[in-house]
C-alpha cells in the first residue's frame, strides 16, 4: 500500500505549483524514496538518491496512508509526539499542496 502512495504521486502532482525545484527524502519504515519535485513534473525514485534533500521526513506507514486515503492533516502535535519527524514540515505542507492533497 506504501509502494502505491509513492507510484500515485506523479500522476496526482499539480503542475505549476512550486517555483523552484524541491527534494524530499521519506523513511517510511522500511521503504525509502526520494521525490523530487520541479515545476514542471514529480519523479519519485527508489532509495536515497541525494545527500542534500530540502526535507526528510521520518513517518509510519499508518501516519502516511492516513495522510494520504483518509486526508488527514498532521498539526503540531504530530511533530512534537514523533509521529512524524522532519527537518522542514514547511516544505511537507507545500508537498501535500502539490500533490493535491492539503485541506
Amino acid at each position: 500500500m506504501i509502494e502505491r502512495v509513492f507510484a500515485e504521486l506523479p500522476e496526482n502532482f499539480a503542475a505549476g505549483a512550486i517555483d523552484k525545484p524541491l527534494t524530499i527524502y521519506f523513511s517510511v519504515e522500511e521503504i525509502k524514496k526520494t521525490v523530487h519535485l520541479t515545476a514542471e513534473r514529480c519523479q519519485v525514485e527508489n532509495g536515497k538518491t541525494t545527500d542534500q534533500a530540502d526535507c526528510v521526513c521520518k513517518i509510519s506507514g499508518e501516519m502516511l496512508l492516513r495522510i494520504w486515503e483518509e486526508g488527514y492533516r498532521p498539526g503540531v502535535g504530530d511533530f512534537l509526539s514523533g509521529q512524524i519527524r522532519s527537518n522542514n514540515p514547511a516544505i511537507l505542507q507545500k508537498f501535500l499542496t502539490t500533490c493535491r492533497r492539503s485541506g
